[in-house]
């Protein structure tokens, strides 16, 4: 069964070991910021410094794990059919788009997106950790400075992955402007057993 996330929500489901998850951007350009916690002990969950370390890369793709703050392996990447995913961005959040976009508006984000569904699951704003954006092309020029360009992906792109323990997961269909070209469309999900 495929679940499809609306622009600028998201969601959270419980992930069992060996289950694989497929994330699926179903009309291109659009990122999906995702979040693990050990379904077993939810002060474990995903870790960017620990990942970027283990893997000796800041591109995670298809044959890279995914690492918890106990240096534990989350989840594997079986398959990516677009390559280009960042783990260095926070979730975007209120106080992004006030200080990055000079919008003192009410506008959706990421961060709102993944506390309000984890709050089922006991999980707080502050246990947010930082995300693995799936999908997101964030550049980097030779002098370190950032740039969040449009995604790469293409509609039907996917990314799967394997539980390695089981896990709470939360997934985003992205808030943010740049991070999606400058538009707002859904994310599929597909649970494998």
């Amino acid at each position: 069964m495929v679940h499809t996330i609306e622009k600028q929500t998201g969601s959270a489901f419980k992930l069992q070991k060996g289950q694989k998850l497929k994330v699926i951007d179903p009309k291109g350009q659009q990122v999906s910021d995702m979040v693990l916690f050990n379904a077993e002990d939810k002060r474990e969950k995903i870790s960017s410094g620990k990942t970027l370390d283990f893997e000796e890369t800041i591109l995670i793709t298809k044959g890279n794990f995914i690492w918890s703050n106990r240096s534990q392996k989350m989840m594997e990447i079986l398959e990516d059919t677009n390559g280009r995913n960042d783990f260095l961005l926070a979730p975007c959040s209120p106080e992004t788009f006030q200080i990055m976009y000079k919008n003192p508006e009410y506008h959706p984000s990421c961060f709102e997106n993944l506390y309000t569904n984890l709050e089922k699951y006991g999980i707080e704003p502050d246990e947010v950790p930082t995300a693995f954006n799936v999908f997101m092309n964030v550049q980097f020029a030779s002098d370190g400075k950032l740039s969040v360009l449009p995604p790469l992906s293409k509609a039907g792109d996917y990314v799967l992955f394997e539980a390695k323990m089981n896990l709470i997961v939360a997934l985003t269909a992205c808030s943010a402007e740049d991070s999606n070209g400058g538009s707002f469309k859904p994310i599929q999900y597909q649970i494998i057993d």
